[in-house]
């Protein structure tokens, strides 16, 4: 046994190395950065181009997705467009992911529950946020690339928070609204308590909202689905409870489920 081994060993070691070659990268977006006056910081975000963009003149709608760096949702959602846009589900998209910075900063509006300042060092910041996209990210996307009026938003968790948020208080800045699995527990469910409140005076008329929930997480099937309560009569809305996932999995199929429902071909 023992010379068997040396042999195959031998063999082994005697056989040529091939050489590795350098390889090409696989680019699927590029990365900007852009330095924000409300925010006083430098903002990273990724774009991702329709197949056909550069050889067109075609004007394209724009996908925001919260969570957008490039360690972070933006190559696992950014892949779920490509793959519905390649086969049809879905129409062409602009998507730019935007790079978190103090992710539980951005995305909660203010609070007065002492429990939930124990998320993050710096909580409360949706409002400036908002005023960050309204104001300087997409201009500048509108400015450097070709897109139509249409703006579609999606995230989850916080980022799901963010996107009830802004629907209930600045609903003109997106047409399309993508929640998955929001934390409507923040603050006591103030967005549940004073939903009707902050939708008077305001028209959501033509926007379309998706909702969908894990039944396995504990305390926010509840919430969820009062938040559709209050939206079926004043949107398009798409709830679709998900009871097979867990807040930890319900992103990706969440977001196809969305991308199908509200971007599709015959949806506009």
């Amino acid at each position: 046994m023992r010379t068997l081994i040396t042999c195959v060993f031998l063999f082994f070691t005697a056989a040529p190395v091939l050489a590795v070659d350098d390889g090409e990268p696989v680019i699927i977006a590029k990365s900007y950065t852009l330095n924000s006056k409300i925010l006083k910081e430098t903002r990273r975000f990724n774009v991702m181009l329709p197949p056909g963009y550069e050889e067109g003149k075609d004007q394209y709608p724009l996908l925001i997705l919260l969570d957008g760096g490039a360690n972070e949702d933006f190559h696992h959602l950014s892949g779920i467009v490509q793959v519905s846009i390649g086969n049809g589900s879905m129409r062409p998209f602009i998507v730019v992911g935007i790079e978190n910075t103090q992710r539980r900063r951005d995305f909660t509006p203010p609070t007065d529950d002492p429990r939930d300042r124990q998320v993050a060092p710096i909580v409360g910041g949706a409002s400036e946020f908002r005023r960050f996209l309204a104001e300087e990210l997409l201009p500048k996307i509108s400015h450097d690339y070709r897109t139509s009026k249409e703006v579609a938003i999606a995230g989850e968790s916080f980022a799901g928070l963010f996107i009830v948020d802004t629907l209930l208080h600045q609903p003109e800045l997106f047409d399309d609204y993508i929640a998955v699995s929001p934390s409507l527990w923040w603050n006591n469910e103030y967005l549940n308590r004073e939903g009707a409140n902050l939708l008077a005076g305001k028209s959501l008329k033509g926007k379309k909202v998706f909702l969908t929930m894990a039944d396995k997480t504990e305390g926010m099937q509840e919430s969820v689905a009062h938040m559709a309560t209050l939206l079926k009569d004043q949107t398009t809305l798409f709830y679709y409870p998900m009871p097979e996932e867990s807040h930890a999995t319900i992103l990706h199929g969440g977001a196809l489920k969305a991308f199908r429902l509200l971007l599709a071909p015959d949806v506009k």
